[in-house]
């Protein structure tokens, strides 16, 4: 009944907020190219997903998205081990990979363009490069964070340091890997977007890039309503990961859909 009601109070804020903004740009004549309404939008929106073009670019960003986050997601899970099991390789490595990140990958784009082409692979790389950090600094944390004195428990001449790795640091770092995939993802989006921004022959950065040539911000609105919804989606698939990896995790989500236990009723008090 609860939920039922918050679904309801959340369509009808979104719809009055459509509503007021439909409103206001008819009310004070604001130009299409400007700020267009959302029923512009909408006949935008519903024109390119009748044409089949926004279906065609969606699956080639997809594409790149998802080889950007698989290959961002390894780089940062080996890259993030290694630095947290090997002291030598965090004071050799680890210096250098937040030098790099400091660098914009806007500013880096172009020349993954320029030396990989304008086809599927630069745009790959360019989202693995964005969506490695996070996973990295997350894997470091969490491997790090396993309690030392479970760890002196479980050394033995029998245990190996391999053996310690896999049942008590990885099982501790998941909650903060699977943190830091949730950001991977829309991170690799964006790249994948960005790398599109800079030269693509496909993808609905390119589809923008041309849109705004056109002047068409109708389109441009309705691309990014669909980018917006693609994040989302791609949100809500890492969340359901994590509900079946991390299964014995009492988040505060898994408590709230537990029934509450019922308050029982003290017993009479006895009178003499």
């Amino acid at each position: 009944m609860r939920s039922a009601r918050n679904v309801a109070v959340t369509v009808a804020i979104f719809a009055g907020s459509l509503g007021a903004w439909e409103a206001i740009v008819r009310a004070f004549a604001i130009p299409l190219f400007i700020l267009p309404p959302p029923s512009q939008v909408a006949l935008a929106l519903w024109r390119g997903l009748v044409s089949g073009v926004y279906v065609q670019h969606l699956g080639y960003t997809l594409v790149e998205t998802l080889l950007g986050f698989i290959v961002g997601s390894l780089l940062g899970f080996f890259l993030g081990t290694a630095v947290a099991m090997n002291r030598w390789v965090e004071f050799f490595l680890y210096p250098y990979i937040v030098m790099f990140q400091s660098l914009p990958k806007v500013a880096l784009a172009p020349l993954i363009v320029v030396w990989f082409g304008l086809g599927l692979t630069s745009k790959v790389i360019n989202a693995a490069l964005v969506a490695f950090f996070p996973l990295l600094v997350n894997t470091m944390v969490g491997l790090r964070s396993a309690a030392a004195d479970r760890c002196s428990l479980m050394r033995s001449p029998a245990t190996r340091a391999g053996a310690i790795s896999w049942m008590l640091r990885l099982p501790n770092a998941l909650p903060f890997m699977m943190a830091g995939l949730d950001v991977a993802m829309i991170f690799a989006l964006i790249g994948a977007i960005v790398a599109e921004f800079v030269g693509a022959q496909r993808g609905l950065g390119m589809l923008i890039q041309s849109m705004n040539f056109n002047m068409d911000v109708s389109g441009q609105f309705s691309v990014l309503l669909i980018l917006s919804f693609v994040g989302l989606l791609l949100n809500r698939g890492i969340m359901l990961i994590r509900r079946r990896v991390m299964f014995w995790d009492p988040s505060p989500r898994s408590r709230r859909s537990r029934p509450r236990p019922r308050r029982r009723r003290p017993p009479p008090a006895v009178t003499w």
